[in-house]
């Protein structure tokens, strides 16, 4: 699989990464065996790079991914987590002594020293401008605590503010057929800063699968089914913020239009996202062995012919960017 440099991390890995909110939590059951199976045959097909944070599953992942790393030590996976949401969203919390307990309480969930990457998880708007934050992370850097940070980001505006500090590596986006807004200035911006972009959501919760339909039902415990208006948290979580009727319809467009022979409408969803000027990795989730396996295979299949980005922009401008362009 294409490799390439994580922003101002030092570090490698591969085009397309692995999700892990899905072991964790939100997603439905997902059992201990069927997490580290999952965790397993995404590296044998040559993902090095594994996203999660402290808050799924108030650190379920996290500790998968270190029973992971325990077990697969040769691997070289370079592991990213994220901290801030287990508290209220409120910017007094963004303190450098709570900074420090998050990056301890996942070093200890990982099992490791450093961690190589952590990312503020979507933090108010405030906390951008906080030169508190950023000191203590930058402390932390120099202190081993963590090996580089970034920030996990709503919108693109918050993204363009992220990079002006000169510390942050990378910045994670919501970035996929639904939503466009960040090839306009966030991934133009970090190229030239030299910050990774990490692309999220690349199947719009799974809608850019294709496998769903106007009768498709989600577990009770599944985000897709008690967040589709932001109840929990962001509704651009949720279906990168599209009504899931609209999702539905436009995906059976893009599987007509955007589609070229021996390919998949997920394989096309993803690899789009790898091919954007800017894009360093993607990570789409899976809660199975075998979609973590054929989500790998797209980061060794050749860039898209021009016309799909084509067809993906018209989809989007004719019928997803009034709902949610200026939003994100």
């Amino acid at each position: 699989m294409e490799q390439r440099q994580l922003g101002k991390t030092g570090r490698r890995v591969s085009v397309i990464g692995l999700g892990c909110w899905q072991l964790g939590a939100d997603w439905g059951d997902v059992s201990e065996a069927q997490a580290m199976a999952t965790l397993h045959a995404a590296a044998d097909a040559g993902v090095t790079f594994f996203d999660t944070a402290d808050v799924y599953g108030d650190g379920r992942s996290e500790r998968f991914v270190g029973r992971f790393l325990a077990e697969r030590p040769e691997a070289g996976v370079t592991v990213a987590t994220k901290c801030g949401r287990r508290v209220a969203q409120d910017p007094a919390n963004y303190t450098p002594g709570a900074l420090r307990a998050w990056a301890q309480r996942s070093r200890e969930n990982l099992g490791l020293s450093t961690i190589p990457l952590t990312q503020l998880h979507c933090p108010p708007d405030p906390v951008y401008e906080d030169d508190r934050v950023f000191d203590a992370l930058d402390e932390m850097v120099s202190e081993g605590l963590i090996g580089a940070y970034g920030v996990s980001v709503e919108t693109v505006a918050q993204g363009l503010r992220a990079i002006r500090r000169p510390g942050v590596a990378t910045v994670q986006v919501i970035f996929n057929a639904f939503r466009l807004k960040p090839l306009d200035a966030l991934l133009p911006a970090c190229a030239a800063s030299g910050v990774g972009v990490i692309a999220r959501v690349p199947l719009a919760s799974g809608l850019l699968s294709g496998r769903y339909d106007e009768t498709t039902t989600f577990a009770p415990n599944d985000h897709r089914n008690y967040n589709r208006h932001g109840e929990a948290f962001d509704v651009g979580e949720t279906f990168s913020g599209v009504p899931y009727g609209l999702g539905v319809a436009v995906a059976r467009r893009l599987a007509k239009t955007a589609v070229p022979e021996g390919w998949s409408l997920p394989e096309v969803a993803l690899r789009w996202c790898v091919d954007a000027p800017g894009v360093t990795t993607v990570i789409p989730g899976a809660r199975r062995p075998e979609q973590a396996v054929a989500n790998a295979a797209v980061g060794s299949r050749p860039p898209l012919p021009p016309e799909v980005a084509e067809a993906i922009r018209a989809a989007y401008d004719q019928e997803v960017r009034p709902l949610v362009h200026d939003k994100w």
